[in-house]
Order: structure tokens, then sequence, then C-alpha cells
């Protein structure tokens, strides 16, 4: 646990001792304030929630957590840093888990920075803050989900661009397994059992969920396994790459 909290501090120092946090941050609110006030007419729906708000976390995370994880491995195999790395007194599965959970905590202080969103529905109106913080929640699972996938597709490259498009493809195929109109494709061609199981593999159907205030221990099972499966395979990946 020691070396876990020594390469998270490291982690996040690294990400205020230069711009990228800021950038990020600024990008992140930005985006959306815009999304929540101006294409989801939160003020015009004359309802005191978060639903404009939530609806467009997963759109956003497919490309902005893609962005902040393909860093993670990538620039240091490029570098070389990774070997030296392997030399210290630590596991890969520490490192690992190090570096996810800085960037996993750094994107959760980026989305606890959108509160005056929160603060805006309450003036308003009366809603159900349990569902807000519900939603919160929900949407910080997904960003970690997002970031596992990422975290593990920047340890298979040294190139930040398609560490990048590789793990946006895949989040963006996550995404899509919840839409209708790829449901109604599957629903063409195979039975209600298939078509619902693709439906269950959608990172949308439990996020919102969640979002709506209805925490069911099956949509954190699901967003626990998620993050655990691929960051066993980045830990898989680092051991490869150390016995190579």
């Amino acid at each position: 646990m020691h070396n876990i909290i020594t390469i998270f501090r490291r982690e996040m120092s690294s990400y205020f001792a230069t711009p990228v946090a800021y950038v990020f941050i600024i990008i992140y609110l930005v985006l959306t304030g815009l999304l929540t006030f101006h294409i989801g007419n939160m003020l015009d729906r004359n309802q005191a929630d978060l639903t404009a708000f939530f609806t467009f976390h997963p759109w956003l995370y497919l490309f902005l957590i893609p962005a902040l994880s393909m860093r993670l491995w990538a620039e240091e195999r490029r570098t070389g840093t990774i070997e030296l790395s392997m030399t210290l007194p630590i596991s890969q599965g520490e490192a690992v888990v190090g570096k996810f959970l800085a960037a996993w905590c750094f994107t959760g202080i980026a989305l606890a920075l959108t509160f005056p969103v929160w603060l805006t529905v309450n003036y308003l109106g009366e809603p159900d803050n349990g569902a807000l913080l519900a939603g919160y929640v929900g949407s910080w699972l997904l960003a970690g989900s997002f970031l596992a996938i990422g975290s593990f597709i920047s340890a298979l490259t040294k190139n930040q661009v398609i560490a990048f498009v590789v793990a946006a493809a895949i989040c963006f195929v996550l995404v899509a397994m919840g839409s209708t109109i790829f449901l109604d494709f599957l629903s063409d061609w195979f039975g209600g059992g298939v078509v619902e199981f693709f439906r269950s593999l959608s990172v949308v159907i439990h996020f919102n969920e969640i979002s709506k205030g209805v925490v069911d221990i099956r949509d954190i099972v699901y967003f626990g396994s998620l993050i655990v499966l691929f960051l066993f395979l980045n830990v898989v990946a680092i051991d490869r790459l150390k016995a190579s």
C-alpha cells in the first residue's frame, strides 16, 4: 500500500506541475457548461434535476478520458523511463494501480468542480439531492471505466495518438451498444436474448440507471468488473514488456 500511495502522489504532482491539468479542467468545465445549458437546455426544462447535465457525460468522456489516459504508459515507453521504473522495488500491479488511482482522482476533482450546476438546481427548485449524488458517483465510475481501458491501451503502444484513437474506439463501442439504432439493427438479425446481452454490456444503460438515482448493485458490479478487468490486462501487458 505504501508503494501505491507513493506512486499516487508522484503522479498527482506531475499533473499539476505542467499546464496539462489546468487545460484539461478548463476544457472539461467549458464543454460541460455548453452541453448542459445550451444544448441540453437545462433551465428551459423547468425540472429540478440534472438529467441535462449527466446525459452528455458518456459522450464527453469518450474523447476527454482517452486524451488523459493516453500518456499514462505510452510516454514512458517512448522515453524509455518504463525500463527504469521496472528496476524499482515495486510490483507491476502497484504501479498500475497507483497511476490509475491518480488519474481517477484527478477526474474526480474535475467532476467536483461542476458543483455550481448542483447549486443552481437547488437554488431554482427542490431536487432529490440523493439522486444527484448518485449521478455524480455514476459519472465517476464511468470515468474510471474509461480510464482503465485507456491505461491498458496506453501500455500496448509507444504512440500516444494511437493510444488515444484505439481507446476512444473501444469506449465508443461500449457507448454505442446502448443506442436504439444499434439495438434495432441487432433485433433484425438476432433474438431478444442476444439483443439484451449486448444491451447489458453498454456503459450508457448502467450509467443512466445510476444517474436517475437508482443504485442497483448490478450496475456497481458492472463498472467495478470493467475496471478490474482492464487493470488486470494492464498488469499483464506491463509484465510482458518486462519479460521481453
